[in-house]
């Protein structure tokens, strides 16, 4: 009884090149697209391109009005952010509230 033979360098190209011829045959012998195929075909793929595009466009629109929306957001939390005051209204105020706890004694 004879055991399993490994195929060779030679059998494995040889059976490659056979696929391919294979393949190319199958190409060869398929029928050509008619016009109208062609023409049905690159509607599809042109009316696919614009949906697309029009998908990206939307996106982008969505993505320039949240970044629009944030920065209304930040100019609106800045306006209510009490103003940092100075050291010397600081140290102004403080005097005046000294000065007018001196008053009431």
């Amino acid at each position: 009884m004879r055991g399993y033979k490994e195929p060779g360098f030679q059998d494995r190209t040889a059976a490659a090149q056979d696929a391919r011829k294979k393949a190319l045959e199958q190409l060869r012998t398929k029928a050509p697209l008619s016009e109208a195929e062609q023409a049905e075909r690159l509607a599809r793929s042109l009316a696919k391109e614009a949906a697309a595009q029009e998908k990206r466009e939307a996106v982008l629109r969505e993505r320039e009005a949240a970044k629009v929306a944030k920065r209304e957001q930040a100019e609106k939390a800045a306006a209510n952010k009490p103003a940092v005051l100075t050291e010397a209204e600081r140290k102004a105020a403080r005097d005046a509230r000294y000065a007018a706890r001196k008053a009431r004694k």
